[in-house]
């Protein structure tokens, strides 16, 4: 289907009727922030800016609006625009739904962790009936960066190093959003990002350049955008950093020779905040207006800006010649089909009181527990101390800042969330142990602070702080003494949600302030300790993972968060999540992950620094659970396939332990020899199965000539050689099942 083809005569109509400034209109999306009455401390422009876009709608001069969640307010805005143009041309609104709206699930990153397509999908569907019930048509997600640097706070939003889960979990997520069509009923349009290569930012420092071999760009990091675009993502973010000299949203080789000639992206690409006018930040245009015409002329159709933005000033660039007619049409024409096909033309408004039917939905909150139980990842589980026996407990210390902080407990990216619904871990075990044992929680010590103020907290979106009077000797002694006097502590530790994210990379991978200490304290009374982790990325836990008996990573788990946390540590649900990425020991190993190829003297692998392992303290797809799997009897269909056949693995996977449990088989591959070097292990198919206690599941997969077909830097093009494959299955990257197939040239 073209874009021509998919634009309906009312379409086709409105551009031969909508004047130049009228179509520039269309292309400009501003922020649009509600200021409280009597704000003090107000920027000056911020306190402005809502007259400003005000006054930009009523002249239908605006194409989409962000940042508007009230019902109400979205009926209001959506009126002006209507009204403001004599053509009736509604808004789009969008909105960062991330993980929720005003149910929060838990953390991108944590839904990856689930490795089950299922439960995202859900999650996001749950999201996007929130968002279209209170007006929002469009989500800046998923997040598909492939992220290898945890010391980049954005790897928290995506999936992770591998580009197979990731490109399931942004297909997943796109279908969640967006439905079984673009237009569908209580869903909305899922806007992909960052095109592309923003995850691999130099030295994992946000915004930073970008410099990427083709080969890692072709079969690393532009997977999981074929895959979100294939499942019919309506939207493309463009990028802020520098793609290989070239910024990525003035970037024509990547807008178009790539996502629209390679990918076959057919919607709209929209800048993130002000990368089109940030052009000439970048030096690479010379001034706002020459960054508008480089930014529309690469592909882009449509500017997300703060105020004042670079697309203002296409009227003159098209009266010009710098931009033809055709250029400014083709992209007028993808965001109006976008509304069409949502209705908005028909539909513009919402129901107000529906949308608090909607939100107050508590099957909402059920699913968001339930990924939450799905998602939690048990990093370490010696002497079985996991799960705890509420009946045999008279006595749990809860300990850590971050055990009884709702706002920590949902995470960040969440914006129109509701505190008096969050469970805490604290809450969470109260609920749980309520008349079987007493529980006692203690902060510890004082909540970690950022050295410089998070980005979001202009709108009042930060973690809270200690109480002036915060005693932290007394607080650290009333912690380690309720840990002495408990039959098992729970200490909750990681990073408060301000600390990762957007613009909040860190150098240091370590347990913020003194969070160690407490967790060494504790560990010294002899109490068993069970370490709960809540984080977005890998931390330094190297002590912990020879200190401390259980190690359950729980992210940032969401609205239910507690509850499901509970569930988890007494055995209501046993933990299945796998790790989405390589856990190093400690930051001088970044970047690390699992698809590295066998380079020289193999022998030496684990021996790269003299002063560490060169192994992860976790492997990537690592995780156990409350029982144990063991594979056998690895078999391939046949051997001595053609390039272009099919290959079937199939293995035994064995419930080695008295209760039912779930396992993520996972199958590598590696490539012995060919057109270049392949990585040793490379994820190419793995299955979430149920296996009762005792028995034995016989799991098969199938290797297509896809998953063996790769973009080679010696030909400079897509190979599929003829060679030998090792395969290995197993629960993690160090699969121990083998197998090798051949496959030859057809005959």
């Amino acid at each position: 289907m073209t874009e021509n083809a998919a634009a309906g005569p009312r379409i086709e109509q409105l551009l031969a009727d909508l004047t130049t400034k009228e179509k520039v209109g269309q292309l400009i999306q501003y922020f649009y922030f509600s200021i409280p009455a009597g704000a003090e401390g107000v920027d000056p422009f911020m306190a402005r800016q809502p007259q400003a876009v005000e006054a930009a709608l009523a002249e239908g001069s605006v194409g989409s609006l962000l940042f508007v969640t009230d019902p109400e307010q979205t009926n209001r805005l959506q009126k002006q625009a209507i009204e403001g143009s004599v053509h009736g041309i509604p808004l789009l609104f969008g909105f960062d739904v991330i993980h929720g709206l005003r149910t929060i699930f838990p953390v991108p990153i944590a839904l990856a962790a689930s490795w089950d397509a299922d439960t995202i999908e859900r999650a996001q569907a749950v999201a996007a009936k929130e968002a279209r019930a209170v007006g929002i048509h469009w989500a800046f997600a998923p997040m598909v960066d492939i992220a290898r640097d945890p010391r980049w706070g954005r790897i928290i939003e995506g999936a992770g190093e591998d580009p197979l889960l990731a490109s399931v979990v942004a297909a997943a997520q796109v279908r969640g959003f967006q439905g079984s069509e673009l237009g569908a009923p209580d869903h909305i349009v899922a806007g992909p990002k960052h095109f592309a290569g923003y995850g691999a930012a130099l030295g994992g420092r946000d915004y930073d350049e970008v410099d990427l071999s083709d080969q890692e760009f072709w079969n690393t990091y532009l997977p999981p955008f074929k895959a979100a675009i294939d499942a019919g993502a309506g939207n493309i973010m463009s990028a802020y950093m520098d793609l290989n000299g070239v910024p990525a949203s003035g970037n024509h080789w990547l807008l178009t020779e790539v996502l629209r000639d390679e990918l076959g992206f057919e919607g709209f690409v929209v800048t993130d905040a002000n990368a089109a006018k940030d052009l000439q930040t970048h030096h690479f245009a010379a001034d706002a207006a020459d960054a508008a015409v480089r930014a529309l002329n690469a592909g882009v159709d449509m500017e997300m800006g703060v105020f004042q933005p670079a697309f203002e000033t296409l009227v003159a660039a098209v009266d010009d010649g710098r931009v033809s007619a055709a250029r400014l049409d083709e992209a007028v024409r993808r965001v109006l089909v976008v509304k069409e096909k949502l209705g908005l033309f028909e539909q513009p408004y919402v129901d107000v009181q529906e949308s608090v039917r909607v939100l107050a939905d508590t099957g909402h909150r059920d699913e968001s527990q339930r990924a939450a139980e799905r998602s939690a990842v048990l990093l370490r589980n010696e002497g079985v101390l996991l799960p705890l026996s509420a009946e045999s407990l008279t006595k749990v210390a809860v300990l850590g800042p971050l055990a009884g902080s709702k706002r920590d407990t949902i995470g960040p990216w969440v914006f129109d969330f509701d505190l008096d619904e969050t469970v805490t871990v604290v809450d969470g075990i109260r609920e749980r142990l309520a008349g079987t044992a007493s529980v006692t929680y203690e902060q510890g010590v004082a909540e970690p602070k950022r050295t410089f103020p998070s980005m979001f907290e202009a709108f009042g979106d930060s973690s809270p702080s200690a109480p002036a009077d915060f005693d932290a000797d007394a607080a650290f002694t009333r912690a380690v003494e309720a840990a002495a006097d408990a039959d098992v502590a729970v200490i909750v530790l990681g990073e408060q949600q301000d600390m990762i994210g957007e613009n909040a990379s860190r150098s240091d991978l370590s347990l913020p302030g003194d969070q160690q200490k407490l967790l060494e304290a504790a560990v010294a009374t002899g109490t068993p300790i069970v370490l709960l982790l809540m984080n977005g990325r890998p931390l330094d836990v190297r002590w912990a993972a020879q200190n401390v008996p259980a190690i359950l990573d729980i992210w940032y788990p969401g609205t239910r968060g507690g509850s499901a946390v509970a569930a988890l540590l007494f055995g209501d649900a046993a933990p299945a999540g796998k790790l989405p990425f390589t856990w190093p020991r400690s930051v001088g190993q970044v970047p690390i992950h699992h698809a590295a190829t066998r380079s020289h003297a193999p022998d030496a692998q684990g021996k790269r620094y003299w002063d560490e392992e060169s192994t992860p303290l976790f492997p990537f797809g690592h995780g156990l659970t409350y029982t144990s799997f063991e594979y056998s009897e690895v078999r391939v269909d046949r051997d001595g396939s053609g390039v272009n056949d099919t290959v079937t693995v199939s293995v035994n996977v064995t419930n080695a332990g008295d209760r039912d449990g779930v396992e993520v088989a996972q199958l590598y591959l590696h490539q012995r020899f060919g057109t270049s070097s392949r990585p040793l292990r490379q994820l190419k198919a793995f299955r979430r199965v149920e296996v009762a206690a005792g028995a034995t599941q016989t799991v098969t997969f199938e290797v297509t000539p896809e998953e063996r077909r790769y973009w080679s830097a010696a030909p400079h093009d897509w190979v599929l050689d003829a060679t030998v494959f090792d395969v290995w299955v197993g629960g993690s990257a160090d699969a121990d099942a083998h197998a090798e197939f051949t496959v030859a040239v057809d005959a």
